[in-house]
């Protein structure tokens, strides 16, 4: 048993509680007790200074992605232009490169208070398209990847097989591609989970998924019991290529074939009819919103309040990783929402901690994490109130100086499942995070 005294914490209310111990015993979180004092605490439980959050969830990450951080912002274009240079990098990575780029990526998810991660994976095959001996070999060095750095991850294997409705893949996208979905469900099927890790499953988009195949993406997904992401209606033309070709919006094409319900999660969802708002939230889909990556790709602002008042629940995820800060995301959910309706106050700051912990490890197949509370994970992110950020705070509004002005730098103490992965602002296991970046990003 270990045990924990948290300055402060939040237990999913409105406010914050002091003086809360946590104990632990071996994955799990045995006992929450708030307002326990110093001297009535266990001897030799640990102090975490600052607020305690449960582990912040990333329900939505393309870590390749994170090699393109900074080389992408010259001159201007849109999400088509900046796709070629991302082809460009999924195009020379290996099994061993991958793996490297992904733990140093990772690690740095674990500085920034994140404890698992939604890894949206289509780089399958070599360059060429032909398989690798090892089928699964992309797939397993980011599994691998992640227990290097003490993160939990759901693998959503992405089904892509057309570079546009009624196109066949080219250039750097062969290697996605599985050839059809059947193919697909016997090379995922041939994943196994571990402590850390969940197999799940994804269509890519209606744009590489044609319409006949995505039931079979669907119903493996039921079968197994295994969360369903797809990226949805990210881009105007990826609207007006699906009406062109299938006579209805992305969402429409989806439900047809059974890909929405409570166990699937649309990422993005920016360009939305009523219609698709009322489809998503009736079936209980599941929002990954990216703020940071939406503003970055120019790809605009979607309709989050009206899609968690039809019955969404809303996660976040750093997508592209060109931030990797999930209280940046947090803050951007609200602050996107003010920009696009002109008015304040859409989710309260415990609202907005709930889409980056507990609905988020839900969307994960994680349901046991993101709650500090009895028999849940013992996942624990600790963010220090020190900072010039969190100055002057109070009590009383502590979550939402943390949510609208704390960030990924204020992160000092991260547990996951009971162990240390990160303290006083140091990844234990990966001692030199922003040199393994460098040389993995340097190296491709």
């Amino acid at each position: 048993m270990t045990a924990y005294l948290a300055d402060h914490a939040w237990l999913g209310g409105d406010r914050v509680d002091v003086d809360v111990l946590i104990e632990v015993d071996g994955d799990r979180i045995r006992a929450v007790t708030p307002g326990v004092t110093g001297s009535a605490a266990p001897a030799g439980a640990t102090r975490l200074r600052g607020l305690t959050l449960p582990g912040l969830a990333n329900a939505h990450s393309h870590a390749f992605h994170r090699a393109l951080r900074g080389r992408t912002h010259r001159g201007g274009g849109t999400f088509w232009t900046w796709r070629e240079d991302m082809y460009a990098v999924a195009g020379r990575l290996t099994p061993d490169s991958y793996f490297a780029l992904a733990r140093a990526t990772y690690a740095e998810m674990a500085l920034a208070g994140i404890t698992a991660v939604g890894e949206f994976h289509y780089l399958h095959h070599d360059p060429d398209g032909r398989p690798y001996a090892e089928a699964n070999a992309m797939g397993e060095a980011l599994i691998a990847a992640a227990a290097d750095a003490g993160i939990r991850i759901t693998l959503l294997d992405a089904c892509y097989l057309t570079g546009a409705p009624g196109q066949p893949l080219e250039g750097a996208q062969l290697r996605f591609g599985d050839g059809d979905a059947a193919a697909w469900a016997d090379r995922v099927s041939a994943l196994s989970g571990a402590g850390h890790a969940r197999i799940g499953a994804a269509i890519h988009s209606v744009r590489a998924v044609p319409a006949d195949q995505l039931a079979t993406v669907a119903g493996w997904a039921t079968e197994q019991g295994a969360p369903l992401h797809f990226h949805l209606s990210e881009q105007r033309a990826e609207n007006q290529a699906c009406q062109e070709r299938y006579g209805c919006t992305p969402t429409e094409l989806l439900a047809r074939h059974g890909a929405l319900g409570e166990l699937s999660s649309a990422v993005h969802a920016t360009h939305l009819t009523f219609a698709d708002v009322a489809a998503l939230g009736d079936s209980h889909t599941t929002i990954c919103m990216t703020p940071t990556t939406e503003r970055d790709l120019a790809d605009g602002i979607g309709r989050a309040r009206d899609l968690a008042d039809a019955g969404s629940a809303i996660s976040l995820g750093s997508d592209s990783n060109a931030v990797i800060d999930l209280l940046e995301e947090t803050r951007a959910l609200e602050l996107d929402e003010r920009l696009r309706t002109e008015r304040r106050g859409h989710w309260s700051a415990a609202d907005l901690l709930r889409a980056a912990t507990v609905d988020g490890h839900a969307s994960l197949g994680w349901s046991e994490a993101g709650r500090i509370a009895p028999e849940g994970l013992a996942d624990l992110t600790t963010i220090s109130l020190d900072s010039v950020r969190l100055a002057g705070w109070e009590a009383e509004t502590l979550l939402e100086s943390t949510v609208f002005a704390g960030a990924a730098q204020d992160v000092t103490d991260v547990i996951v499942g009971g162990n240390e992965v990160v303290r006083d602002r140091r990844h234990l296991a990966v001692g030199d995070v922003a040199g393994e970046l460098h040389r993995a990003i340097t190296g491709i």
